[in-house]
């Protein structure tokens, strides 16, 4: 799939010209060019072909608004409710700090992104942008990193709607695989829309959804936490981290801010379908804008309503009736948001298996059929390592920590090093500056490789030591409550 016009399709064009012209020149000369146009495609039955510039033009009609809400739908998501508890174990200042300085930065390293994609138009994804700095070897690791990371958010997003379907319907006897076979399917028909464009539409529902849950959420923790004996003042929240939290506790805290902040991983994708990327800047700067509001609010009122008690995501700490209430009120950011992953994996894998053939554009009757299977295999595949791995949440913890520290933070600041500055690094006071920012970037990224590794391995041994590791295929309900 390529940027550039089709040349064959215009000479086609021209050749239909000269023919239909000597035998109607004296028609024509009234006509609009609107109607030539649509005359002349009409003789050569172009209006009835499948042709790869029209397959171009269906993938470029992503504007930078609906790329800001394409983007929304990929970041915002339940896992926004996580942040209280972030909150709960490095305390309110770092937690503070730490929503606005890394939302800050995730701006910063898209900006660099889509700086990357305009020198370089035909970079579709993440893997073909590391092409660039680190070749053929960079392509097929970028490629598994991609693929495995949004088919792990995809699993993700299957437990996450079977603890809420368990807690709304309030039957504890059901098997919960029920409950996960229902969230597969459901993730599996709203990831059928091809385009991004048309998977927008979907995103105004979506962040209506996270905003009332959290805004829910909110209100009822803030309502208790006044009738509680003490009001507000009694909440046992703290400024700063307790002097018995462990660094590996800390840490897996600070991921779960940082991976709310992972948005560049589909933003070549997303950006490939726009008809003005060069939009792009508006995109991300209402995104980062809004995600350091809602998630430094979020985090910052419900972990001062409810306190170091407050649990992961935040509906649970909740009432019983409010709980279920929100999750009922969530169910279309859980799968929007999750389906997404599902649907930029199936566009990377038709693309990389159909890259000259018009099945790609998935506006024939194959190009459908082999779109629904694919959907279909990613699902299952994310269904069953979701249900068979027993300690699955640290498991995302993990494969976050080895991809999320490169998508958002190490990559683009090569990128910036080696696509985009222009002289050396001390050639000017902006290089210097622009080197510095960079090198800390490259820095954190590093540091979120090894210590969110670190992390999340003692946070797995840690769950096999005090047996709360559930069972692999659980049908218990509990289990996931």
């Amino acid at each position: 799939m390529s940027l550039q016009p089709n040349t064959q399709y215009g000479a086609v064009r021209d050749e239909g010209y000269r023919v239909s012209s000597e035998n109607s020149v004296s028609t024509t000369h009234n006509k609009t060019k609107d109607e030539e146009k649509t005359q002349y495609d009409t003789e050569l039955n172009l209006t009835q072909q499948t042709t790869l510039h029209e397959g171009e033009q269906k993938f470029h009609k992503l504007g930078w608004k609906r790329l800001t809400v394409c983007l929304i739908v990929e970041a915002i998501a339940l896992g926004s409710l996580s942040i209280p508890s972030a909150f709960a174990t490095v305390g309110m200042v770092p937690g503070v700090i730490m929503c606005v300085g890394l939302g800050l930065i995730a701006i910063y390293t898209s900006h660099v992104i889509g700086q990357v994609k305009l020198r370089h138009t035909h970079v579709m994804d993440y893997a073909d942008g590391v092409q660039l700095i680190w070749g053929k070897f960079g392509y097929h690791l970028t490629s598994v990193m991609f693929v495995l990371f949004l088919i792990l958010l995809v699993g993700s997003h299957v437990l996450t709607g079977t603890i809420a379907w368990i807690r709304i319907v309030n039957m504890p006897d059901m098997n919960a695989l029920i409950w996960g076979g229902v969230s597969a399917i459901i993730l599996l028909l709203v990831a059928l829309p091809p385009t991004f464009a048309e998977f927008a539409i979907l995103g105004y529902i979506d962040f209506i959804s996270i905003i009332l849950a959290i805004g829910i959420t909110i209100i009822a923790t803030g309502i208790e936490a006044h009738h509680k004996p003490g009001g507000l003042g009694g909440v046992d929240w703290a400024l700063w981290p307790a002097p018995d939290t462990t660094f590996y506790s800390a840490f897996l805290s600070v991921t779960n801010i940082i991976f709310a902040y992972s948005f560049a991983v589909c933003q070549f994708s997303f950006m490939s379908e726009m008809h003005r990327p060069q939009d792009y800047v508006k995109s991300i700067w209402a995104l980062g804008l809004i995600e350091i509001f809602i998630y430094t609010v979020t985090g910052a009122l419900i972990y001062a309503f409810v306190g170091s008690a407050v649990r992961s995501p935040a509906i649970l700490s909740a009432s019983f009736t409010v709980t279920r209430i929100a999750f009922g009120i969530a169910l279309p950011v859980i799968f929007i948001s999750g389906s997404i992953n599902g649907t930029v994996v199936g566009k990377y894998l038709m693309g990389r298996m159909f890259p000259r053939s018009e099945i790609r554009f998935i506006n024939t009757v194959k190009g459908w059929g082999i779109w629904i299977a694919l959907i279909t295999f990613i699902t299952i595949i994310a269904f069953v390592i979701a249900e068979a791995i027993p300690f699955f949440n640290a498991l995302l913890g993990l494969i976050s920590a080895l991809f999320i520290s490169g998508f958002t933070f190490y990559f683009p600041a090569l990128f910036w090093f080696q696509l985009v500055k222009e002289g050396k690094w001390n050639k000017d006071r902006h290089n210097i500056m622009m080197s510095l920012l960079n090198a800390v970037v490259l820095i954190i990224g590093l540091l979120v490789l090894a210590c969110g590794t670190y992390a999340s391995v003692e946070d797995i041994l840690h769950q096999y030591s005090d047996g709360s590791v559930r069972s692999p295929f659980s049908s218990d309900s509990g289990s996931y409550a």
